[in-house]
């Protein structure tokens, strides 16, 4: 499994916007096999910021199933808008330091 994470800048008054088009895109994640999770976070802070977090089962199958997939092309459709608000695309292997605990 890797993970991927992408940060967004975006204009003040795209907000609305980029949440309805990135949960357009969301059924195409859904719909892949290589997908495993997916959670997209706007930073308290600064809320022109925000944090995609996407759990692939392989970087192969992100970059080859995934990309070169039928759905990728709506996923791009949806979501190809805010490419140029990227600030970051990185691959992470996840390491053994990992706790969850239940919401009170």
């Amino acid at each position: 499994m890797i993970v991927e994470y992408i940060r967004y800048r975006l204009a003040a008054d795209a907000a609305e916007a980029f949440e309805r088009d990135y949960a357009r895109a969301a059924r195409v994640l859904d719909a892949s096999p290589h997908c495993l999770a997916y959670e997209l976070s706007r930073c308290v802070d600064e809320p022109a910021c925000y944090l995609l977090r996407i759990e692939w089962d392989s970087a192969d199958g992100h970059l080859r199933g995934f990309r070169k997939s039928a759905g990728f092309a709506d996923f791009l459709a949806a979501i190809g808008g805010y490419i140029g608000a990227i600030e970051e695309m990185r691959h992470y292997a996840a390491t053994g330091v990992v706790a969850r605990k239940p919401a009170p």
